[in-house]
Parts: C-alpha cells; structure tokens; sequence
C-alpha cells in the first residue's frame, strides 16, 4: 500500500495517517476494545467447543487406546512371566528326580558291585583255602617219606661213625633204638 501522488518529479510513499502522526495499534483503540473482546469471547467459545467435542475426545480415544494396549501388553508380560515360573519349577522338579534317580542307579550299582566283589572274594578264599589244604597235605606227605627215610639215613651214619671211631661194626637192633630215643627226645 502505497499511494503515489501525481507528483512529477517523484512518487513516494506515504505511510504515515494525515496529521503527521501514528495511529494507535488496533487492538488499544478504545473504540474498537468492546467489539474486540467480544470477538475474542466468540473465538475462545468456538475454539473450545472445536477442542472440546473433537479434539480432546480423539486425544482421549488415543490415551485409552494406549492404556489398552500398555495394560495388555502388561497383561502378557504377566502371562508370560507366570508360565516361564511354572516351567522353571518344572525343570528343578525333573532335575530333582533325575538326581534322585541317579543316586539310586548309583547306590544299586554299588551294592551289585560290592556283591560280586565279595561272592569273587569268597570264590578266592575257598580256592585258597583248598590250595592250602591241599599243600598242607603234600607237605605232611613230604616230611613224613623224608622223616621215614631220616631214621634210615640217621642208622646208617650213626654205624658208620660208631664203626669209624670203635673198629667195631655195631649191630642194627642197638643202632636202630639209639636212633629212635635220639628222634624222640
């Protein structure tokens, strides 16, 4: 808005109100101050009614929509939750009853263990035993074809000596009860 005069020799423009000063901004006039609040009541009032009966129930459809889904959501999370607890206490449950299980198998592996050590053991020992009996018996047998033959051995080198130191050949029935009190006592 400029207003060119028709001016020759230049056009300029005039901004200021006749008289040589501003005019005052609108909205402190005071004659337009009535007519402005009233128009500002009406556009508050209309702005109200538009946030209040679309904006505000849409917002508040969003809020509760998401308060839905969070509560849901929760809800799972819950759900979840509750069922990975019980498959835990299931899990410790079976890892009980397979330790339990375990030392069972553990504890009957043992005791069989143990049984056929001990029937092997007693297998041993009789066979030992019978070894023994059996050595006992060749040994009895030994000592007494060598003590048979030691009074014939004893006879024989106490006539040997007797007829080496006297001369004299000693005859066998003397010999033979020299030899016998010799062995007894």
């Amino acid at each position: 808005m400029a207003e060119s005069h028709g001016n020759a020799k230049g056009a300029t423009a005039h901004t200021e109100a006749e008289g040589g000063h501003k005019a005052p901004f609108p909205p402190f006039q005071k004659d337009t101050f009535a007519s402005q609040l009233v128009s500002l009541l009406i556009a508050f009032v209309a702005l109200y009614l538009i946030v209040s009966r679309i904006a505000l129930p849409r917002v508040g459809k969003t809020i509760d929509m998401r308060q839905d889904t969070i509560d849901d959501d929760l809800a799972q999370a819950q759900k979840l939750k509750d069922e990975s607890d019980n498959a835990l206490k299931a899990y410790e449950a079976e890892l009980a009853a397979a330790r339990s299980r375990a030392q069972a198998i553990g504890a009957e592996t043992r005791e069989k263990l143990s049984a056929a050590s001990e029937a092997e053991r007693k297998t041993l020992e009789e066979r030992l035993a019978l070894k023994l009996a059996d050595a006992e018996k060749t040994i009895a047998s030994t000592r007494e074809a060598a003590m048979s033959n030691v009074r014939g051995i004893a006879a024989d080198a106490a006539s040997a000596i007797v007829q080496r130191l006297t001369g004299v050949v000693p005859d066998g029935t003397s010999v033979g009860q020299a030899v016998d009190a010799s062995l007894k006592g």
